[in-house]
């Protein structure tokens, strides 16, 4: 008898598998990958950091616009041929990035690297993988998202590294190809879930009709995450920056959020299996009160040492809030309107990166040091612990109302 799935149950790890991959390379490059760039062009250009790391904030918006309509387009015609197109624009762009020293061009070529090649991949690879398991779903989310936590890690690495190599524009190259020899592949192992048996599908149906309408939860799922990504993305995209500017080498700086990330795929993994566990919104709801309580305390920290032990601490909380959201949207969204609900979601939650990320380098600008911005993130995670909370409560109220 087969197991959860009416096909060869093992191919849903290759799914998973070629997905965590396929978010490593494709999420790290477009919604931190800039910040091993922030302090080298700021150097070689003369460029302000607010002006560089606008470049990300083009990236991620062109992300938020485009995960609304090419998840749309994935529902029509499938994920392969979609995420297929979008890692294969991502590479074009980097590599026409390596022939770019004009800063409006930079911001041009990464809005149309996040709305036609992130923002291909990232509705589609989550949907895929939520619809190829009907039980255990946390647990399946939280491995594929961990490969964008080893992303955002490992890219930045990677780039700080290419770039002493091969300076900036050799950086960009090299990434460019490397994208396109990987993740070619990768594309080409999505297919579909095999048809669902007449229990599975009458289970499915079963999953239209949620606790709370899937149009109020789409909403508050949306502000909460402007929120939450807002004060994420402060110390993915500034914690570098913050480093050097405590006297240590882009390598060094760049190796403490490698180790951060390597420390949040385990963090991913353990709140998906939260997830499964204690449910979806309270392991989210856990995820975010741990980053709003130490993300503040990275303008205190001054020794090397120091920062790598915070940022495992800090990183392993942290990784549990993209997984918590991603379930909540797979608990509480209908399978008829999932991909939608993961693009609208999406789109929101790329706001508040570019958002945090944007401001966190204006702020720089302005005040000369950090403390303001991520001050401002740490506000921003106390309005979405709010949000979620009442969230919460409307999920939890018609079990409140049944008489004793």
């Amino acid at each position: 008898m087969l197991n959860e799935t009416s096909g060869p149950p093992a191919y849903r790890w290759v799914i998973v598998i070629a997905s965590s991959l396929i978010l490593a390379i494709s999420m790290g490059a477009i919604v931190n990958g800039i910040s091993a760039f922030v302090v080298p062009m700021q150097e070689a250009y003369g460029w302000q950091r607010g002006e560089v790391t606008l470049i990300n904030m083009a990236g991620i918006m062109g992300l938020a616009f485009g995960g609304v309509v090419m998840g749309r387009q994935a529902d029509r015609r499938g994920a392969r041929p979609i995420v297929l197109f979008g890692v294969i624009v991502l590479g074009l762009c980097y590599l026409a990035a390596s022939r770019v020293t004009i800063l409006w061009q930079l911001y041009v070529l990464f809005f149309i690297a996040g709305f036609f090649g992130a923002g291909a991949i990232f509705p589609p690879v989550m949907a895929i993988v939520g619809h190829w398991f009907q039980t255990g779903a946390g647990m399946a989310i939280g491995i594929a998202s961990a490969g964008q936590a080893l992303g955002q890690g490992g890219i930045p690495f990677a780039s700080s590294l290419l770039i002493a190599a091969l300076g900036i524009q050799g950086a960009y190259g090299a990434t460019g190809l490397f994208m396109l020899a990987a993740m070619v592949p990768l594309a080409l192992l999505l297919r579909p879930p095999p048809a669902l048996t007449a229990a599975q599908d009458m289970a499915a149906m079963a999953e239209e009709d949620t606790a709370v309408p899937a149009n109020e939860v789409i909403f508050r799922l949306s502000v909460a995450i402007v929120l939450c990504c807002t004060c994420m993305s402060v110390p993915l995209i500034h914690l570098v920056p913050l480093i050097q500017d405590r006297g240590f080498a882009p390598q060094e700086a760049s190796s403490v959020i490698f180790v951060m990330m390597l420390v949040a795929i385990g963090g991913r993994l353990a709140f998906g299996k939260l997830a499964d566990v204690i449910g979806a919104l309270p392991a989210y709801m856990t995820a975010t009160a741990w980053m709003t309580l130490m993300v503040f305390g990275f303008i205190y920290v001054e020794s090397l040492k120091s920062f790598y032990i915070y940022a495992i601490v800090y990183g392993f909380g942290y990784a549990g809030v993209m997984t918590g959201v991603l379930v909540s949207i797979r608990v509480l969204t209908p399978p008829s309107r999932r991909a939608f609900a993961l693009g609208i979601v999406g789109m929101f939650g790329w706001f508040g990166h570019a958002i945090g990320g944007y401001q966190g380098g204006l702020l720089y600008d302005y005040t000369g040091n950090y403390t303001a911005a991520y001050a401002v993130a740490a506000v921003a995670g106390i309005l979405n612990l709010i949000v979620v909370s009442g969230l919460y409560r409307k999920t939890r109220a018609p079990a409140q109302m049944i008489p004793a």
